[in-house]
């Protein structure tokens, strides 16, 4: 996600809940993404904290984000941050790279402050201007409340997070209330739910997460659906059909600069009677291709990789594998078309048709491996849940919080460029 569209995100929240007093501190967090992209020694979501309070469990709970207990949760933060809001919110911390462990700063003492507000750092950690050990951890215990590595490196999008008015997460924590409140219901004794803004899945057994699934979501210019449906079918080795806004936004203007593309990715065209058309009889300056069904072959190379999730839905989205493995990698996953990339999909699927007679982890394997089209109809179909959940909390007194990424917690739409 570029700087404009992380910013205005924020902003959209500020324009909605907190009026603009977020604009000087988001200003002085200059270039967020590129100081992510760009910051050394990058941990990973499973990091181990060494703060002296378990924060290590932090990223481990089994408790899913539609728990019956979310909502108390946040219930709890609201109050929590109310009173912090009352009581004047959280100071600024300037905008520091060089504060990292083991060095002395007087801004330390700023970034201290902060974090024992917010309940990161216990407050007899002391008042030095050494970035210690404990410092080091409540970064680190911020960072992953906050969807950030956690690997305690102070880059720009660490103290844009940091800078953030606590009126603003307040009116996030109660949007977000509303949201959980509306999935209060009984979703299923087995379901899916993919957080689009926190790019993750969890598949839930019970009331206990049996697993978490990072995820690929859709841009901000095609995004992702909010949508509640059903899993019915596994396709093993799928065709990729594309869809006529793939072929209007991406295949003709490829096709335009590169008349081998569609040959190179084994992409085929059929004419509606079913007959195949080829690339270089079709005029690719007009608009001719859109009449046409372009077909992916299955294989290594294809859009969906192994697998494509299949559900009903009036977007004509799905959930899928894919090639391009190092997208997960990331820290902005919103790379799609609209449909959702699951890592680890296999994991996935086999905890999906498990109650699927012959359909177990190790008949899927071979399937996949022969490259052979097989379509599974499950035994029972699973409810999958496609949401927008921004802050949330399975724990008391961990508050989780994600970017906006559509720009939809605020009302106003304010530029800051």
């Amino acid at each position: 996600m570029k700087r404009r569209n992380f910013l205005t995100s924020v902003a959209n929240i500020v324009g909605g809940i907190a009026g603009t007093a977020i604009l000087p501190a988001i200003a002085r967090a200059e270039d967020p993404i590129k100081a992510i992209l760009n910051s050394r020694k990058r941990g990973s979501w499973n990091d181990q904290f060494d703060a002296r309070r378990g924060d290590a469990e932090l990223a481990s709970t089994n408790i899913p984000i539609f728990s019956p207990l979310t909502p108390t949760f946040i219930e709890k933060g609201i109050e929590e941050y109310r009173n912090i809001s009352l009581n004047g919110g959280w100071p600024v911390v300037p905008a520091n790279k060089k504060l990292r462990l083991g060095v002395e700063d007087k801004n330390v003492k700023v970034l201290r402050r902060r974090l024992i507000v917010s309940g990161d750092l216990a407050p007899k950690s002391g008042n030095s201007d050494i970035f210690d050990t404990w410092v080091d951890s409540a970064v680190k215990r911020f960072q992953a409340r906050h969807g950030l590595p956690a690997d305690g490196v102070m880059g720009k999008f660490t103290f844009a997070a940091l800078n953030i008015p606590a009126s603003v997460r307040l009116g996030q924590l109660e949007t977000n209330l509303v949201r959980l409140r509306a999935m209060s219901g009984f979703l299923g004794d087995r379901y899916v739910m993919v957080n689009i803004p926190a790019a993750q899945i969890e598949a839930v057994e019970q009331g206990q997460v049996a697993s978490r699934h990072t995820a690929i979501v859709g841009r901000i210019t095609r995004q992702t659906p909010i949508l509640n449906s059903k899993i019915y079918e596994l396709n093993l080795n799928p065709y990729w059909t594309a869809p006529v806004s793939i072929v209007k936004k991406d295949l003709i203007p490829l096709m335009q600069k590169d008349s081998s593309y569609l040959t190179r990715n084994n992409i085929q065209m059929f004419a509606p009677d079913g007959t195949e058309i080829f690339p270089a009889n079709v005029d690719w300056n007009s608009e001719e291709a859109v009449s046409y069904r372009f077909r992916q072959k299955p294989g290594k190379i294809n859009a969906m990789g192994s697998v494509k999730i299949n559900f009903p839905n009036p977007h004509a989205v799905y959930m899928h594998d894919t090639p391009q493995q190092s997208l997960f990698s990331k820290l902005m996953r919103f790379e799609s078309s609209g449909c959702v990339r699951v890592q680890n999909v296999r994991d996935l699927i086999s905890w999906i048709a498990k109650d699927t007679e012959g359909w177990d982890r190790r008949a899927i394997e071979q399937v996949i491996e022969t490259g052979e089209r097989i379509d599974v109809k499950l035994a029972e179909a699973v409810p999958v849940y496609f949401t927008y959940i921004t802050a949330w909390s399975t724990k008391d007194g961990v508050i989780q919080f994600r970017d906006d990424i559509y720009q939809r917690d605020g009302v106003a739409e304010l530029s800051l460029q």
